[in-house]
């Protein structure tokens, strides 16, 4: 019974750490510029992606909402066990700026969410 409490409570703790972050500041980062450039075909995201990259830690814990707050919807969106999933933003014009924006090979963001729905990795695909 007693662990069962303790269980409660510590799991009660944890939505309310997490409810109470705040967004995060990503300086050097123009997210509006970000946002207005879909799939990176107006070249806009390179150049922010250092400043972005070196701010990245900021980010760590962040939910899903917030990410999508600050950089807009994903380009791709990638579903895996258990309720992870991954982002990715383009960060060079490529074949996904074409019609039907398949997929490409262009160096893109990647932002991982675990289980609990928080960022735990933020990776380039390539080096920039």
């Amino acid at each position: 019974m007693l662990l069962r409490r303790l269980s409660l409570l510590s799991s009660g703790l944890l939505l309310m750490a997490a409810c109470n972050r705040s967004r995060p500041v990503l300086p050097g980062l123009d997210t509006a510029a970000w946002r207005q450039d879909p799939f990176a075909c107006q070249n806009r995201r390179a150049t922010q992606a250092k400043a972005f990259l070196q701010a990245k830690e900021e980010l760590y814990g962040s939910t899903t909402a917030t990410v999508e707050s600050l950089l807009g919807r994903p380009d791709e969106e990638e579903l895996a066990e258990q309720t992870e999933k991954t982002y990715y933003y383009y960060l060079v014009p490529g074949p996904q700026c074409e019609p039907s924006h398949r997929r490409s090979a262009a160096n893109k963001l990647r932002i991982h969410f675990g289980s609990l729905g928080t960022v735990t990795e933020v990776l380039t695909e390539q080096p920039l």
